[in-house]
């Protein structure tokens, strides 16, 4: 687990987990809205670094800051920022986690350390150091989601690509 600042006092945590089993039983309490702590789940295939993820926390804390949240929760509006989509099914579906997950990143913002027990007690797997996420990303799959082609990541990193549509989503 890593603890990060994110806006000010603000401080996201995340656990990077690896062969998890049990995806279904959290995916239906988040559908549920009984998972407790609440906390993102996001599909760490889909996640080469963590700045990615600290820009699209950074989006989710100002939009509530500002009170105008696209989802219903702060931790879904990070699931949601962190995708290129527009749609908020659509981004719930691909960059959180399904059924089938394995490889699962978890993150709650302003956490306590037993809030941050209770989340890896959730989880049925090994966690593992966040380093590992850009060995084991998806790189092919985050290309295609992203429409990152390979003559950007000529002169570009796939972190730097995802961060930047992340930045500007909202422009376009």
């Amino acid at each position: 687990m890593k603890e990060m600042k994110v806006n000010g006092s603000t401080t996201l945590s995340l656990a990077l987990f690896n062969d998890v089993t049990n995806c279904k039983e959290l995916v239906e309490s988040m559908q549920a809205g009984t998972l407790e702590p609440e906390v993102a789940f996001l599909n760490a295939s889909l996640i080469p670094d963590v700045f990615p993820v600290l820009a699209a926390a950074h989006k989710a804390h100002l939009a509530k800051s500002r009170g105008s949240l696209t989802t219903r929760t702060l931790h879904s509006e990070l699931v949601y920022n962190y995708s290129g989509s527009k749609h908020i099914s659509e981004s719930l579906k691909r960059c959180g986690i399904s059924e089938n997950s394995k490889y699962v990143l978890a993150a709650r913002f302003n956490a306590s350390p037993d809030e941050m027990n209770a989340v890896e007690k959730l989880i049925n797997g090994k966690e593992i150091d966040l380093e590992e996420l850009e060995g084991t990303a998806d790189k092919a799959q985050i290309q295609k989601h992203y429409k990152i082609s390979s003559l950007e990541l000529s002169i570009s990193s796939l972190a730097d690509s995802i961060t930047c549509r992340i930045a500007a989503r909202d422009a376009l």
